[in-house]
């Protein structure tokens, strides 16, 4: 008979847990995939007044988001939903889909990532920005490391306008 042994009982109290920047969003990490077996990783992510997430697809995980505070903006494929607190939404793996702030009030979502392992471009990334504005290869690099890939569709203007939103640094 084979047993395997559970991931070890892993505690995080309100406001603990690493911080970063990942650009236009924060990143507090959670639950890394080291601490779940490799199931699922849990970050939060602050959302400033303005702020977009670029447009990118993964490859490797899908995402699931819960609108904790304020308005929170999610275009996947051809479909657009803004939710408030309590609203859950699913990003599937292979599908085009952005974030951003929809209100006028910082916003707060919970991104669940199976399988785990998608934490660590956050910490990467984090890592990269704060120590300076990165080479012009390092974040493509980086993202193809990690299977994400970025995008440009052509419905991201009509977005940036409605919400008179803040495009990140290209």
């Amino acid at each position: 008979m084979t047993t395997t042994n559970p991931p070890p009982l892993t505690v995080v109290q309100p406001g603990e847990g690493a911080t970063g920047g990942l650009g236009s969003i924060g990143v507090d990490f959670k639950l890394w995939g080291r601490d779940t077996g490799g199931d699922i990783s849990v970050v939060e992510h602050p959302f400033p007044v303005g702020a977009l997430v670029p447009p990118h697809m993964h490859t490797r995980e899908d995402e699931y988001s819960i609108v904790t505070q304020g308005e929170i903006g999610f275009r996947s494929g051809d479909r657009e939903v803004v939710l408030g607190p309590g609203g859950y939404i699913t990003k599937p793996r292979g599908e085009m889909h952005t974030m951003w702030n929809a209100s006028d009030i910082p916003a707060r979502m919970i991104e669940i990532i199976s399988p785990a392992g998608f934490e660590n471009f956050f910490r990467e990334l984090s890592e990269l920005l704060a120590a300076g504005p990165p080479e012009p290869d390092q974040v493509p690099t980086l993202a193809a490391r990690c299977g994400l890939q970025f995008g440009e569709p052509d419905w991201l203007p009509d977005v940036i306008s409605r919400y008179r939103l803040t495009p990140p640094p290209r």
